[in-house]
């Protein structure tokens, strides 16, 4: 197959890797399982364009390696092509590549999507706005924002700014009122956190990933914590990985969401694929079962 592949220098773990050599390593991996692979190396800004001029061009493969930005943005490009998209894990959690069973090692992951197969999985849309792991409003949208004040240049300085982050969260947690229509049911919550995952989350798994990237389904998480306490019983629950079995949250399926902000005198912005941006009062989410080709690694035996 032709591979193109695109690195983020500026995201993820790629901003402390001797990004050239790592390249050319790949490169050669490539080759020597039969592939034509052509590598383009990209700071931030130019991710974007790369990315387009990829979706337009010959290669049936567009391996990328950055941060969750950068998946995101490449599914986006992707989506509803005949391209697939290759997953390199240089993000922090790598919640997307866990969910397809690729590698952690970054050179172990280049070797098993070189022999893997193409499949196609789903993706989610928040009106316009393709994601590949979750929606959220109210807590973690608001770790994310105050984790982004403070600066940091690696994965280790971005793990403790989301832990000083987390504490500030947990000790002001945010309150919203909202109207959700759940595949045309319509109810009303105050909480301090919604979740839209794509597809849902593996119960048992101690990080928030898809148990099936192809399930077909919106996963809709409501935070019930609203006392201290509670919320730090909702917090240990998640790191163990319960989901169902978490009292303190309120899980539901669904193909359609409507979200609709309640609290018009407040404003709240949202998460995307751990990017922030603007929230309107009205959001529509959907789930758009196989529109993504992905490179998969063989199965295991």
């Amino acid at each position: 197959m032709r591979f193109q592949v695109i690195l983020n220098r500026d995201g993820g773990t790629l901003r402390t890797r001797d990004v050239e050599r790592f390249a050319a390593g790949a490169r050669r991996t490539l080759e020597g399982l039969g592939h034509a692979v052509s590598v383009t190396t990209v700071a931030g800004e130019g991710l974007e364009k790369a990315l387009a001029v990829a979706a337009a061009g010959p290669a049936e493969v567009v391996m990328v390696g950055g941060g969750d930005g950068t998946v995101s943005a490449a599914a986006a490009q992707l989506a509803h092509t005949d391209k697939a998209l290759a997953v390199l894990p240089a993000g922090t959690m790598n919640l997307f590549a866990r969910s397809l069973g690729i590698p952690l090692d970054l050179d172990a992951a280049v070797a098993a999507l070189g022999a893997g197969a193409i499949e196609a999985v789903d993706v989610a849309a928040a009106d316009d706005r393709i994601f590949v792991h979750q929606f959220s409003v109210g807590l973690h949208a608001k770790l994310i924002r105050l984790r982004e004040k403070k600066s940091f240049g690696s994965r280790l300085g971005k793990m403790r700014a989301s832990v000083a982050a987390g504490l500030s969260t947990f000790f002001r947690p945010p309150r919203l009122e909202a109207e959700l229509v759940v595949d045309g049911g319509a109810f009303t919550v105050r909480t301090a956190g919604i979740g839209i995952t794509n597809n849902l989350i593996g119960e048992g798994y101690r990080l928030p990933y898809a148990a099936r990237p192809d399930g077909g389904v919106l996963g809709v998480y409501i935070t019930q914590a609203r006392r201290r306490r509670d919320l730090a019983r909702f917090l240990f629950g998640i790191l163990l990985g319960r989901w169902r079995r978490n009292e303190h949250v309120d899980i539901h399926e669904a193909r359609q969401v409507t979200l609709r902000l309640l609290a018009h005198h407040r404003r709240f912005g949202c998460a995307i694929d751990g990017e922030l941006a603007p929230l309107a009062r009205e959001t529509r989410l959907v789930i758009l079962p196989g529109a993504l080709k992905v490179l998969r690694p063989a199965p295991a035996g």
